[in-house]
């Protein structure tokens, strides 16, 4: 061999790993992204994302990654730039990150789970036909308010005042609060809402609850009220106020009572339609999922510390009781 084609065939070798690692296929990244704080928010939301994606065959680390954000929402234009830029596959996210997202691109598919209407809120043109870069999971919380009314004025008929905690923030609150002043019209229930969005409002709130003598409080959706689920149970507790929550985890914490459709399994469902996106399929093809079970939880330990007798009525209709 001469010494020429010698040096030539020692380059290409010297070359040929770069080669083939420039070829190789890109992990894809997924942009995790959330309102609110990771450390205030259950673990288990990540865990049940994790198990879709794993379900639609992705599995973190294997064969694709997961950049996690959280952060208040003023900041989540920032961080969707950020993740813009990396560039991602896909971001996941809550509401006020999807409709972050949303603003900010329209060709990176977007997956929410929502508590509202992804229509009224504006991430979707139309469940069935989303029609853009964006699909995902819709758990209804906003819908529901009218059966939560309803079983806490089983369980407290003697109410003449039910009061309503909302976040001001929060997409869907104007949503939730027309809900429940309907509800409350349709069952000549007197009610008052009561807005907070920061720790002391809601202290001041139980306060004032306690001294115009409410009989029960709903209360609302947002991030930042799920994250104060253990502030809430414990004033509730302390106050005596039969309170009605929006998720389980509430009562499983010691609240008294919730009815909902399973968040983990919206979560769950949205690492499905992620794995979905990620091999190929359009978010605007893939029609909003919305629940088709709702699950009525009861607290008895919490009950009898009230104070209240759960009727019979109520105990069969519960599909959960904690004793």
């Amino acid at each position: 061999m001469h010494r020429r084609q010698f040096i030539a065939l020692l380059s290409a070798a010297a070359t040929w790993p770069l080669t083939v690692r420039a070829q190789r296929p890109a992990m894809p990244v997924v942009g995790f992204l959330l309102s609110g704080t990771l450390p205030e928010m259950p673990h288990d939301r990540v865990t049940a994302f994790r198990q879709g994606l794993k379900e639609a065959g992705f599995v973190e680390g294997q064969n694709v990654s997961i950049e996690y954000h959280s952060d208040p929402t003023d900041s989540l234009p920032l961080l969707v730039a950020d993740l813009l830029r990396r560039p991602v596959a896909l971001i996941v996210g809550n509401t006020p990150s999807a409709l972050a997202a949303k603003a900010a691109t329209t060709t990176v598919p977007i997956v929410f789970t929502t508590g509202g209407d992804p229509v009224k809120v504006g991430l979707v043109a139309s469940l069935n036909r989303p029609g853009s870069n964006v699909t995902g999971i819709s758990f209804t919380s906003v819908e529901l308010t009218a059966k939560q009314l309803a079983l806490l004025r089983e369980l407290r008929p003697e109410a003449a005042r039910v009061a309503v905690l909302v976040d001001p923030k929060f997409p869907t609150t104007e949503r939730f609060v027309s809900e429940v002043r309907a509800a409350a019209s349709a069952f000549g229930q007197q009610i008052e809402v009561l807005y907070v969005s920061s720790d002391r409002e809601i202290e001041t709130a139980f306060t004032t609850l306690v001294q115009r003598g409410t009989g029960a409080l709903l209360w609302g959706p947002s991030e930042f009220l799920f994250s104060k689920w253990e502030r809430a149970v414990a004033l509730a507790a302390r106050h005596r106020i039969p309170t009605m929550y929006i998720l389980r985890e509430y009562v499983a914490a010691g609240g008294l009572m919730s009815y909902a459709a399973s968040i983990n399994d919206a979560w769950r469902q949205a690492g499905i339609y992620a794995g979905r996106i990620l091999k190929g399929e359009k978010a605007g093809d893939l029609p909003v999922m919305l629940p088709t079970k709702f699950e009525f939880v009861i607290n008895l330990r919490t009950a009898k510390a009230l104070g209240l007798q759960i009727p019979d009525k109520l105990l069969a209709l519960a599909d959960e009781v904690i004793e």
